[in-house]
Order: C-alpha cells, then sequence, then structure tokens
C-alpha cells in the first residue's frame, strides 16, 4: 500500500500546496476540502492570481491586527460609497433605463425567435413586450 504511485498531476499539487501553506490551514478551518482546491489548482493553473492569498510570503511577514483593520476601514469606505451612489438614484430615471433595456432584450428575442423560425404571434402579451414590468405606486 505504502509502493503506490501517485499520478503526475497529484505530486505537482503537493509540491503547490508545499509552497502555498495557507492552503493548509484553509482545509483545517473548514473552509474548503483539499479536493476543491485540487480542482481549482487543476482548471485555474498555478500561476492564477487567485493563489497569491494563500502563498507564504518571502520575509515571513503574519498578517497583524492593524493591517486587518485597515482592510476593514477600506472595506467600509467602499460600502459607504455604494451608499451615496444608491441615495443619488432617480427611481424615475431608472424606471426609464429599465423600460428601454426591457424592450431591447424584446428585440433581440424577437429576432432570435425569427433566425429559429418560430412562430411569433401578432400581438404580444404584456410579458412578451416588458420582461422587467415594474408597477408604478
Amino acid at each position: 500500500m505504502g509502493n503506490k504511485k501517485l499520478h503526475p498531476t497529484v505530486e505537482k499539487f503537493k509540491e503547490f500546496v508545499k509552497e502555498h501553506p495557507k492552503l493548509i490551514s484553509e482545509v483545517k478551518n473548514g473552509s474548503n476540502t483539499l479536493q476543491e482546491f485540487y480542482e481549482d489548482w487543476y482548471l485555474l493553473g498555478e500561476d492564477d492570481p487567485f493563489w497569491e492569498k494563500y502563498r507564504n510570503n518571502d520575509d515571513g511577514k503574519v498578517e497583524t491586527q492593524s493591517d486587518s483593520n485597515e482592510k476593514t476601514e477600506s472595506n467600509g469606505k467602499w460600502m459607504k460609497q455604494i451608499g451615496s451612489i444608491i441615495q443619488k438614484v432617480d427611481a424615475n430615471q431608472m424606471q426609464y433605463h429599465l423600460n428601454n433595456l426591457s424592450q431591447v432584450i424584446a428585440s433581440v428575442q424577437g429576432v432570435l425567435a425569427q433566425f429559429q423560425g418560430e412562430k411569433q404571434s401578432t400581438t404580444p402579451t404584456n410579458e412578451q413586450r416588458n420582461p422587467f414590468a415594474f408597477r408604478k405606486d
């Protein structure tokens, strides 16, 4: 049982895990499994930027509390920006753009239906005309 040879890709993945020790801590925390990481590694490859957060820093620096506080503050600023953008949105203008978008989608669906040879009724129903039907209060 100890003499079994592993598949070459599994051997490469083992080396990859040695270079990215934070993967093991993720597995121990239960947030991911080695199978999931292997599948991601197989699909994305070793050089994908996704793996940077799992790489051991060359200087051995461990993330400190101040580093995590800075990340939290930047996330808070981002949320404030999103909140201010949402407050500035004009509901009537949003309704206008959604209606235009639904008309475009209906037009594209009509063109696709013609190419597919389907018969279109001469008077489309309300759902066909406007897939994003919103009622005004």
